[in-house]
């Protein structure tokens, strides 16, 4: 004879879910897994804001928090590697960034929470299944990488009213990057642009990247976001300097010294990163934490640049600037 008791919890039991998401052990520190695709110095500025933010929400590194970091350094082929290291030191949340590093740490596990502190369009790509409801184990943050770039295009031709041939600066190794190309790609035709492509899968591709340009005959390029190229603002706007070709690209870009910047705030994305991993550790499973994307886009127009470049840029595209650096 079976109790009512008895029946209640056999009911109880199938009715769990067959994906059970770990959860940190409340009787010791957080230990966070973080899985960085471009290098430790290209990406300090914005793994320091997601320590400011686990700051703010109580988390003190020492204390009651530690993090384990690896780097691929732009080698997207050591990903699945080092993520598959952190999902053996049973980490209880995994944080990413991008789409290379974020599809590592899916591969590598279903049960570890993972929280995508910047990827170019999750959905796209197949990371999560819809931003209201991602499902499975991972959520985070994304933003309108495809959107971005193209928009990119009608600032630089605003910039250059004659130029007739852009450059897309790419990694090829980045699946986020196809969807990107089809997005600029309609609108470059839209601008009579004739849009050329040029990757670097390595730091040491950049300058045969912009010999090409040169050789193409580029009138700008436009720097698409990923890893290895954010973690390299410097050396591109060197490079672009160098060969006296005007850029648009992050703001961390602008700020290195190119002409142009249009983007969202990678710092506050990784601050928000924080606010997920605070809710997954107080309970909420990922795939029930919406996406979130940024509403803020910020155009950075560094006249300094421009002006060494022989660029006058049109008084219509500085009203529009919401921040210029002029030194």
């Amino acid at each position: 004879m079976t109790t009512r008791r008895t029946f209640v919890a056999a009911i109880g039991a199938l009715a769990l879910p067959t994906t059970v998401f770990a959860q940190p052990a409340s009787d010791r520190p957080l230990r966070l897994g973080f899985l960085g695709t471009g290098s430790a110095t290209g990406m300090a500025p914005w793994v320091d804001a997601f320590r400011d933010g686990l700051r703010e929400l109580g988390y003190i590194e020492g204390k009651n928090l530690s993090i384990e970091y690896r780097w691929a350094d732009g080698n997207y082929a050591k990903a699945p590697a080092l993520a598959a290291e952190l999902v053996r030191m049973k980490v209880d949340v995994l944080v990413t960034h991008g789409t290379p590093g974020t599809r590592a740490a899916k591969e590598a596990t279903t049960t570890i929470p993972i929280v995508m502190a910047t990827a170019g369009d999750a959905v796209l790509v197949g990371l999560v299944k819809s931003i209201a409801q991602p499902g499975g184990n991972v959520t985070g943050s994304t933003f309108f990488n495809p959107e971005i770039a193209a928009k990119r295009l009608e600032l630089i031709k605003q910039a250059l009213p004659r130029a007739s041939r852009v450059g897309a600066l790419i990694n090829p190794d980045n699946a986020a990057m196809g969807p990107v190309l089809q997005a600029m790609e309609p609108t470059a035709r839209k601008l009579n642009l004739e849009l050329q492509r040029f990757g670097a899968s390595r730091a040491d591709e950049l300058e045969a990247a912009f010999s090409a340009m040169s050789e193409a005959r580029i009138d700008a390029a436009v720097i698409v976001e990923d890893g290895l190229l954010n973690a390299h603002t410097q050396a591109i706007a060197a490079l672009a300097a160098a060969k006296r070709l005007p850029i648009i690209g992050l703001p961390e870009l602008a700020e290195a010294g190119g002409m142009m910047a249009y983007g969202v705030s990678f710092p506050e994305m990784y601050r928000r990163a924080a606010v997920f991993v605070d809710k997954i550790v107080k309970g909420t499973k990922p795939g029930d934490l919406p996406i979130e994307r940024p509403t803020r886009f910020e155009l950075i127009v560094n006249t300094a640049a421009a002006k060494r470049l022989g660029v006058t840029l049109p008084s219509t595209l500085l009203l529009r600037a919401d921040r210029m650096i002029e030194q």
